[in-house]
């Protein structure tokens, strides 16, 4: 079943964020390449492609996992809670219906 992973940074976490980002896309490369990954990426802060020093309010991932339990390990396990980057996670099951 896929799985919503809703993550709320703390503020100003960009700091936070840029030493930990290679092992938290390591990891979304991993479920990638397993086929599971529908689709991740952060929230920019303000209204931009590229927020510059504002960063990123939060982050997105929608992906497959065996269980709601399994899903909320996986992103206990996250690089950036364990960097402090994350204030909240909230995982959730997620039906895709478009496209």
């Amino acid at each position: 079943m896929l799985y919503a992973i809703i993550s709320q940074d703390v503020p100003n976490s960009l700091s936070l964020r840029k030493p930990a980002r290679t092992a938290h896309i390591e990891r979304l490369n991993i479920l990638r390449d397993a086929g599971r990954l529908v689709l991740a990426g952060p929230h920019p802060a303000i209204d931009s492609d590229d927020p510059s020093s504002a960063g990123f309010s939060g982050s997105l991932v929608v992906a497959e996992f065996d269980s709601l339990a399994a899903a909320q390990t996986w992103a206990n396990s996250d690089p950036y809670v364990d960097a402090g980057v994350y204030q909240s996670v909230t995982v959730k099951p997620f039906k895709k219906v478009l496209p």
